[in-house]
């Protein structure tokens, strides 16, 4: 067993490193939060979670639907639960959480929709399991996964229960690295002139 003293001087780790803390209290785990909250992520992280997020919100825009989004937010239960997803977007709840400073998932919806890029890690589906989000898009080399709650967790799904009709799967990774390899802006504007999003 490797025992170890970590303060705000010492928390170095390289990009993908997991630490596991198994005998520590949700005091701790905020603590810790905190703390990753100070770090940087990389460009092409930060890049590609931006991308998703403004492909979502011209879908949206030409849907003529109103959103709150959020990038990126601690969302927990507190003493049971807590992520920090890349993105999310409140839509079909958002009226609920306007005006507000602070989410609280024991009385507030939790978003309609989590996003995560796993560039340096890999994202945990079932750490979103307490918090029921409807729907979880996870990107990770240039492939898109969906996952829709159900009552018995979450399950991977071809199509996105927000967007039914449009091929999300397809057309985002594509979208997202021509954004990264030609530029953010060449992308959205090619993706926002597109007559249907099939």
């Amino acid at each position: 067993m490797l025992l170890i003293t970590l303060n705000e001087n010492t928390l170095s780790l390289s990009p993908g490193s997991q630490v596991i803390f198994p005998h520590q209290t949700w005091e701790d785990y905020e603590r810790l939060l905190s703390l990753r909250l100070q770090m940087s992520p990389l460009p092409s992280h930060g890049k590609r979670i931006n991308l998703l997020s403004d492909l979502v919100k011209i879908i949206l825009r030409r849907q003529g639907k109103d959103w709150e989004c959020f990038d990126p937010i601690t969302l927990k239960i507190t003493g049971e639960a807590g992520v920090e997803p890349d993105s999310c977007f409140y839509i079909d709840n958002r009226e609920a959480i306007l005006g507000k400073e602070r989410i609280d998932l024991t009385v507030d919806p939790p978003p309609d929709l989590a996003i995560e890029v796993d560039f340096t890690s890999l994202t945990d589906v079932e750490a979103y399991q307490l918090l029921k989000i409807p729907e979880l898009w996870v990107y990770r080399r240039e492939e898109l996964k969906i996952y829709l709650f159900r009552e018995d967790g979450y399950q991977e799904s071809e199509n996105s229960r927000l967007f039914p009709d449009i091929n999300i799967k397809k057309l985002f990774p594509y979208y997202v690295e021509l954004g990264w390899n030609q530029g953010s802006s060449l992308a959205l504007r090619q993706f926002e002139a597109l007559e249907n999003f099939s």
